[in-house]
């Protein structure tokens, strides 16, 4: 717990589901905490359950990662609040309709902009910080939807599998910096962004169990770069 205790995170997508587990496993292992989504008021509810369950430091800032000049702000905002970055997760996501049949254009856009866009987004936006440390870890949440396409899910996966190639790729062009990347892709979580969805009859993921795959990146020693991470409901 030590290892990771004083560092800080910014999260976006925090006001609920994955987002919000990571944050709250974040704060048990002391890591200060920047709260970002477009919800004010769950922003703040996430906020004070984690104040009410730990002694870790939590700020929120609102926003929207499709628009570059607001994740640059958050940025900015960490380092002004806290004078340093460590970690930062990608988590913010959207998943709508998604088969090419049905034409639903703006959902598809929607999805690029948040899940691919705000991705890079952040990555920009923190990484001449991390280079210029020699420091810092960038996690993305994909899906296994990245690797399994089903009718339904064709632009949602397209996105995914974006998310999962831009941290390959990342990886590369991090080599001897010092800077790491990992990608998650969990398998169906029970999280509002699931809905009602049926996972075959298995019990759905909780939160805690990505955030749980995050801090295993994040633990090991300064020279592994743990890259991928997929973890499924059994």
């Amino acid at each position: 717990m030590k290892q990771l205790q004083g560092q800080v995170a910014i999260i976006t997508g925090a006001s609920s589901g994955i987002g919000a587990g990571i944050a709250q496993e974040f704060a048990n292992h002391g890591i200060k905490l920047v709260l970002s989504g477009r919800n004010q008021t769950r922003l703040d509810s996430v906020a004070q359950q984690i104040k009410q369950q730990s002694q870790a430091e939590v700020t929120t800032v609102i926003a929207d990662v499709t628009k570059q000049e607001e994740v640059e702000h958050l940025v900015a905002q960490a380092k002004e609040i806290y004078g340093q970055v460590d970690i930062l997760v990608n988590s913010a996501g959207k998943m709508l309709s998604s088969a090419i049949r049905e034409g639903a254009v703006e959902d598809w856009n929607d999805m690029l902009d948040i899940n691919v866009k705000g991705t890079l987004y952040g990555i920009n936006a923190v990484l001449p910080t991390f280079l210029n440390q020699s420091s810092g870890h960038i996690i993305n949440i994909a899906s296994i939807s990245g690797f399994e396409v089903t009718k339904t899910s064709t632009l949602y996966s397209a996105t995914k599998a974006a998310v999962h190639s831009i941290t390959q790729g990342l990886e590369k062009e991090l080599a001897k910096t010092g800077v790491r990347s990992t990608s998650i892709s969990p398998g169906m979580v029970d999280t509002p962004l699931s809905g009602g969805s049926d996972w075959g009859g298995r019990k759905k993921l909780d939160p805690k169990d990505i955030a749980e795959a995050a801090i295993y990146a994040l633990m090991q020693p300064s020279h592994v770069n743990v890259n991928e991470v997929t973890v499924r409901p059994v």
